[in-house]
C-alpha cells in the first residue's frame, strides 16, 4: 500500500528555487554574493527538511514507461564559426504510454527543463502524467543545457563554467533553441507533424515556456507557465517585491510572529556585540559549530523564513508551523528563545545541534550564478519595510561579484530586449496567444508574475492561498478545493485550445 507523506514533505521532494526548495527552498548565496532566491521547481536538491534525499517517484513504479534518449545538439545556434557546429549530447525523456499516436494527431506535452537535472522533474511534475492520460498525450521532458547530463562534449559542469569560451554558449536563448530542435526532431521521427505541442514549465522553466511560445509559435501551440517571475527583470517590479510578499505572508498568519521576527535582527546584533556574545548565540541556537559572525545566524533564519513563504503548501502550511513555534515559545519566551522555537518547529523535531551552513551555497560560483551574471539579472533587495534587515539592491556590488567570479559584466537589460517585458500587457495583447500564467499569491515570486488576463487566450489563473509551482505537482486526496479548481481551469483552457487546433487542422487540410 502506498504511504501518503505530509504535503510539506511531498513538496520538499518536488521543489527544493526556483526552487523553487521544500524543502526545496530558494537557495540563498553566501554573504559575498548577490542575494538571489532560487527560481526552480526543484533547485536540484531534492531533499526534505531533515536532509533526507528523496528519490524520483519514478524510481519506485512505472519507471519502464520512461525512456531516455540523447539528441546531438548544436552548441551554438546563432553563429557560423567552426566551433558553433560542435555538438553535445542533450538528454530528453519520453513516455509513450498514454499517447494515442501520430495517426490521430494526438498532442505532445513538453516539459521545459529548468536549472537542475531532469532527474528531478521526471515523475515529480504530476501535471504531465495526469494530463497525458486525460488527453492521450505523449510526455516529453527536455533537460536544460549545462545541467544534469546535458554537458558540452568533454566537459563536466565545473569545467564548463571555468572555460570562458564554452561558458559563453550557456544562456536562455540557446536553451529554448535547443528545445525547438529536440521537439522538431522528435516529431519528425514519429511522423507526428499534426500533433500539437503544449509546453509546460515551472518557475524559471515557466518563464522559458512563455518565452518559447512567443519565440516559436510555429512549434508550440500553447504554454502553461507556472509561477513564472517573468517581470523580475530590468526594474519592471520594485527590488523589494519578493520580500514584501514574504512579509505579508507572515503578517496574515500571526502579527505577533511577524513582530518577533522583525525585532529579532537588532537583538541578534546586540547579543553578538557583547563579550563572548557569539558563544552565547551559539549556545542559544545549539549550533553544531561555534559561530564566527552574526551573519551566519541571520542568513540561516532568512533562508528558513523565505523558504516557508515561497512553499507555503497545504495542508501543513509551513509559515503557520514556524509561527506557531515562535508564538508558543517552547524553548524560551524571550525574543531569541521564541526564534529558536520557530527553528525547532521548522525542522519538525529538536536536534542535538543545528548546522547553520546546511542551506548555504559553496563559495564556488554555480551554474545558476553564471546565468544570473549574464542574461538573467534579477535585482532583488529591500529597505526597512519588510520583515528582514535592510539590504538594498546595489548594481555595482552585483557587477563586482560577477566580474570577480566570471570576468564578465552582467547585461541587466538583455532579458527584456530579447524576450520582451516592457509594456507587457500591450505587447502580449498585440503579439501573443495561448499562454496560461498560473500563480499562487503566497509565493513571493508571484510579485513578478502576470496576474491579470491579457486577452481571451492569454490568461492568468491564480489562487490566494497557492504557493510556488503548486498547481503542476501531483494531485492528492487532501488537496483543497481552490487548488483543484485552479487545475481544472487550466485543463479546461488547454482543452479549448486543442479543440480549436483540431478544428483549424481539418479546416485548412
Amino acid at each position: 500500500m502506498a504511504i501518503r507523506t505530509p504535503r510539506l514533505f511531498q513538496a520538499a521532494a518536488l521543489w527544493l528555487p526556483c526552487l523553487l526548495i521544500f524543502v526545496l527552498f530558494i537557495t540563498f548565496t553566501c554573504a559575498s554574493q548577490p542575494r538571489k532566491p532560487r527560481l526552480s521547481v526543484l533547485g536540484g536538491h531534492n531533499k526534505d527538511r531533515n536532509g533526507v534525499h528523496r528519490p524520483s517517484l519514478i524510481a519506485s513504479d512505472s519507471n519502464n514507461d520512461y525512456q531516455t534518449f540523447y539528441y546531438d545538439q548544436t552548441l551554438d545556434h546563432f553563429n557560423y564559426q567552426p566551433i558553433s557546429y560542435t555538438t553535445f549530447q542533450q538528454r530528453y525523456v519520453v513516455n509513450f504510454k498514454h499517447w494515442r499516436g501520430a495517426r490521430v494527431g494526438a498532442p505532445i506535452f513538453a516539459y521545459m527543463g529548468e536549472e537542475a537535472s531532469i532527474d528531478d522533474d521526471v515523475g515529480h511534475i504530476g501535471f504531465m502524467p495526469e494530463n497525458s492520460r486525460k488527453f492521450g498525450a505523449l510526455e516529453l521532458y527536455i533537460e536544460h543545457r549545462y545541467y544534469g547530463k546535458s554537458m558540452p562534449h568533454g566537459f563536466t559542469g565545473d569545467e564548463s563554467l571555468e572555460n570562458a569560451t564554452i561558458r559563453g554558449y550557456f544562456n536562455s536563448a540557446q536553451a529554448i533553441a535547443d528545445y525547438a530542435e529536440v521537439i522538431i526532431d522528435l516529431k519528425k521521427n514519429l511522423s507526428a507533424d499534426s500533433s500539437p505541442v503544449i509546453v509546460v514549465g515551472g518557475s524559471y522553466g515557466g518563464t522559458l515556456a512563455a518565452w518559447f511560445r512567443l519565440k516559436y509559435p510555429h512549434i508550440a501551440m500553447g504554454a502553461l507557465a507556472s509561477s513564472s517571475p517573468l517581470l523580475y527583470f530590468d526594474g519592471l517590479v520594485p527590488p523589494n517585491s519578493y520580500d514584501v510578499v514574504v512579509t505579508k505572508d507572515f503578517q496574515e498568519v500571526s502579527w505577533s510572529c511577524y513582530d518577533t521576527i522583525k525585532r529579532s535582527w537588532p537583538e541578534i546584533d546586540r547579543v553578538a556585540a557583547k563579550p563572548n556574545g557569539l558563544s552565547e548565540l551559539s549556545k542559544k541556537f545549539k549550533t553544531c559549530k561555534p559561530m564566527k559572525a552574526a551573519s551566519e545566524l541571520k542568513d540561516y533564519l532568512e533562508y528558513i523564513y523565505s523558504v516557508v513563504a515561497q512553499y507555503d503548501t497545504p495542508p501543513d502550511y509551513p509559515v503557520t508551523i514556524v509561527c506557531k513555534g515562535i508564538d508558543e515559545g517552547a524553548n524560551g519566551t524571550d525574543i531569541l528563545g521564541r526564534i529558536f522555537s520557530g527553528v525547532v518547529a521548522y525542522h519538525g523535531e529538536s536536534r542535538k545541534c543545528y548546522d547553520l551552513n546546511v542551506f548555504s551555497s559553496t563559495d564556488k560560483p554555480t551554474s545558476w550564478d553564471w546565468q544570473t551574471c549574464s542574461d538573467l539579472v534579477t535585482p532583488i533587495g529591500r529597505g526597512n519595510e519588510t520583515i528582514f534587515p535592510a539590504s538594498p539592491f546595489v548594481y555595482q556590488d552585483y557587477k563586482d561579484y560577477c566580474m570577480k567570479s566570471f570576468g564578465v559584466e552582467p547585461k541587466p537589460h538583455w532579458a527584456t530586449t530579447y524576450f520582451g517585458g516592457q509594456h507587457i500587457k500591450r505587447v502580449l495583447h498585440e503579439s501573443g496567444s495561448n499562454i496560461i500564467f498560473s500563480n499562487g499569491l503566497r509565493d513571493p515570486y508571484s510579485s513578478g508574475g502576470v496576474l491579470e488576463d491579457i486577452s481571451d487566450n492569454i490568461l492568468a489563473v491564480s489562487t490566494k492561498k497557492g504557493s510556488h509551482c503548486l498547481d503542476i505537482l501531483g494531485t492528492r486526496a487532501d488537496d483543497p478545493e481552490w487548488l483543484t479548481a485552479q487545475r481544472k481551469k487550466e485543463v479546461k483552457i488547454i482543452r479549448r485550445w486543442l479543440r480549436k487546433y483540431y478544428n483549424d487542422l481539418h479546416r485548412f487540410a
